[in-house]
């Protein structure tokens, strides 16, 4: 039996709908037709008119239509002074339109960190929120404990965008009725158990603290340039994008896109650091002991990455 699915955007840039329609394999079109899904309604797939699109949300939200999947890109816009008259469908808050539809939903799924966690906006006036979260805290615009109807808490899958091989994915697992285990940010753990460090190409670097001062080397980004990818969870080196690279890769540092406090109030590419020591270091390691072995290591890094000579 087929499973319908209603897409919403509310504060968003439309960055997760572009990784939507840049899946490859499956893409989009095999996607649906694999899973046996029926798209009631996407922004950029759909071509029906207002009309019909208001008809659907009014049919969705009265029970006469029934949605199997709610997908919401973007965080909840609800400024001014909790009105949400900031981000409307039709003059009516869309935050409104999704407090209605997480009621009849068997399944949300929060896509992008905006909607996750809150995202671009949640420090601001716009007072955005993720659905479940705000931020690392529990809550957000549904509450901590909220649950769709059958028991499940909202399924976040946070990045800038997200990566479409994790929603084709959640999406299989879901139509599959296949149990999807969530960390302690309701991200399934398939995806987001691992730090961006792991699979970095840089992290021979990394350990023998051969660091980049500048852009355009090989060295770690991590004591000088920002990189926080020993600091998030996320895929990103697990599931390449277009098949082939991540920002690490091209000499760019992780920002950390993936995590709750994203995006950052302090400059990016720049690493706070107290005498010399990063600020904000891996899970688990104690700044003294940090301090000793990345002095020790640095003593014996060979040659060959000091001179940034790839491993032969």
């Amino acid at each position: 039996m087929s499973k319908t699915l209603y897409w919403i955007q509310c504060g968003a840039c439309g960055g997760d709908s572009m990784g939507l329609l840049s899946m490859e394999s499956p893409d989009i079109l095999e996607l649906v037709k694999l899973l046996d899904i029926e798209i009631l309604w996407h922004p950029s797939l759909s071509n029906g008119s207002p009309s019909i699109h208001r008809n659907l949300i009014e049919d969705m939200l009265s029970g006469k239509q029934p949605l199997d999947i709610l997908c919401v890109e973007g965080s909840i816009i609800r400024g001014p002074g909790g009105t949400g008259m900031y981000d409307t469908l039709e003059g009516k808050p869309k935050k409104d339109i999704v407090g209605g539809l997480v009621k009849k939903a068997k399944v949300v799924v929060a896509v992008g960190t905006c909607s996750s966690f809150g995202g671009i906006g949640s420090d601001g006036e716009i007072e955005a929120t993720g659905l479940q979260f705000l931020k690392k805290n529990r809550g957000g615009f549904l509450g901590a404990f909220f649950k769709t109807n059958i028991g499940l808490p909202v399924i976040n899958l946070p990045g800038c965008p997200c990566h479409p091989d994790v929603l084709s994915g959640t999406l299989a697992a879901l139509c599959k009725e296949i149990p999807i285990q969530l960390n302690e940010y309701n991200s399934p753990v398939e995806w987001y158990n691992l730090f961006i460090h792991q699979g970095c190409v840089r992290n021979e670097y990394h350990e023998y603290r051969v660091e980049d001062n500048d852009f355009g080397n090989r060295g770690c980004l991590f004591f000088h340039l920002g990189c926080r990818g020993p600091l998030s969870h996320g895929p990103c080196n697990k599931l390449l994008w277009n098949r082939r690279s991540s920002k690490t890769r091209i000499g760019v540092p992780c920002f950390g896109c993936t995590s709750p406090d994203f995006p950052q109030i302090y400059p990016f590419f720049k690493t706070r650091n107290i005498a010399g020591i990063p600020i904000e270091l891996p899970e688990g390691i104690d700044r003294a002991h940090y301090l000793a072995y990345k002095g020790m290591a640095a003593a014996a890094a060979p040659e060959r990455l000091k001179k940034r000579e790839t491993r032969v």
